[in-house]
């Protein structure tokens, strides 16, 4: 069992390397190459876990898949920082902290295999293997405790939603880092004592028998795999809010049609000139003419103001009071577009402007600029104005007798 959590755990981060460099139409965010280093360091170094690799390491040089192990922890570990500081920090600065980082890596790689074959000629002594440990603990325990601050810290201030919930996501994952830093610490001292309180060649059957795999198997996996989640939840989620985002841009955009056509048919010169927007140039751009067509509604309503009928407007009123409706979003929708309704009728047969005009719809000042609490009124307005029973109603009564009010 723990042999296909090892297996699993590196495939999906060898997965993950792969989604985060592949070409996305030739262009990668800022800190693509750490990311992959991350997530293929942290692959290599589950996969080194697994019996079959490990038995064929070891069967060449006796316990170095752990050295390889630990390398390639500290290699993500180092990974994690580099991406953070692109992320954070002007490029240059960024690039000589980096390289400062790499250093300090290759220093604690080069003393972690100094100190493990000297311990393989003086017959694994535990004061060596210590000072083994000191070096891995401190270089892993100090990255993950920035790691876990930076990524919190920067929850805070993020405003896509995916991104402040991966990086909270991630600093859990810190949390679970830290806590396998505090078993390997704990660990240490045992070494360094010589109270042998964490018995030594026995294997991990389960990720929490014996009680000590939970902390040397359990903790390290989850923090690799809520720091890979966290860290790729916006690049995953990203694409799939656009797509969502735009399908609902278009579905917004022929759902307002029949409200757009009959207000530009009354006020024609609302209507943008095409040449001016550069169609052409927005022809995958569902934002565009959504934005333009709602644009256009409103100047269209603007345009209509002497035309809208407070007789209108108080029988609507009562017939939405009546339904239950009275001070809701659809109740206003429903009285707004048997004004509009009325208001597109007098004005294609040239009726006298109102004595006094009806007041716009509520809210109208804390929906301005807002294209989606814009459009989302909008689309209560036109359902209630093409399938409304009372926006029909308010036109008949106000047509003149023998003429047809969808004239």
């Amino acid at each position: 069992m723990i042999d296909l959590l090892f297996s699993g755990v590196a495939i999906v981060l060898v997965l993950a390397a792969g989604y985060w460099v592949r070409g996305r139409g030739g262009h990668r965010p800022t800190g693509t190459w750490a990311m992959a280093a991350l997530l293929v360091s942290f692959a290599l170094a589950f996969a080194s876990y697994v019996s079959f690799v490990e038995n064929a390491v070891e069967s060449v040089v006796p316990h170095v898949g752990r050295l390889f192990s630990n390398s390639f922890t500290l290699a993500a570990a180092t990974s994690v920082l580099a991406f953070m500081l692109q992320l954070n920090l002007e490029p240059d600065e960024a690039r000589r902290r980096i390289r400062l980082r790499v250093l300090f890596l290759g220093i604690s790689v080069v003393g972690m295999a100094a100190l493990f074959a000297a311990g393989q000629m003086n017959d694994q002594s535990p004061q060596l293997h210590a000072l083994y440990v000191l070096i891995y603990i401190t270089y892993l325990g100090v990255t993950a405790k920035d790691f876990c601050r930076q990524t919190w810290k920067q929850s805070n201030h993020s405003r896509r939603k995916s991104q402040r919930i991966g990086l909270r996501i991630t600093a859990a994952g810190c949390v679970f880092a830290l806590l396998y830093a505090a078993y390997k610490v704990f660990g240490l001292v045992s070494i360094g004592l010589e109270l042998n309180l964490l018995p030594h060649g026995t294997r991990c059957s389960t990720p929490v028998s014996p009680i000590r795999c939970v902390f040397s198997v359990t903790a390290p996996a989850l923090a690799v795999l809520l720091i890979t989640l966290g860290l790729t939840l916006p690049a995953v989620v990203w694409p799939f809010s656009q797509f969502l985002r735009r399908r609902w841009e278009s579905r917004s955009f022929a759902a307002l049609a029949p409200l757009w056509q009959d207000i530009a048919d009354a006020t024609p010169e609302v209507v943008l000139a095409s040449a001016e927007f550069h169609e052409d140039e927005h022809a995958d751009d569902s934002d565009f003419f959504l934005h333009r067509r709602v644009i256009e509604i409103n100047d269209g309503g603007l345009a209509l103001r002497p035309h809208r009928s407070p007789r209108v407007q108080e029988n609507a009123e009562r017939a939405a009071a009546a339904r239950g409706l009275a001070g809701t979003p659809e109740g206003d929708a429903i009285v707004e577009a048997a004004i509009l309704r009325a208001a597109v009728q007098a004005k294609r047969t040239g009726s006298e402007p109102q004595t006094e005009a009806a007041p716009p719809a509520p809210r109208a000042a804390s929906r301005a600029g807002n294209l989606r609490a814009e459009t989302e009124w909008l689309l209560l307005v036109a359902h209630a104005y093409s399938q409304g029973e009372i926006a029909h109603t308010g036109t008949d009564e106000l047509a003149p007798s023998g003429t047809d009010p969808r004239a």
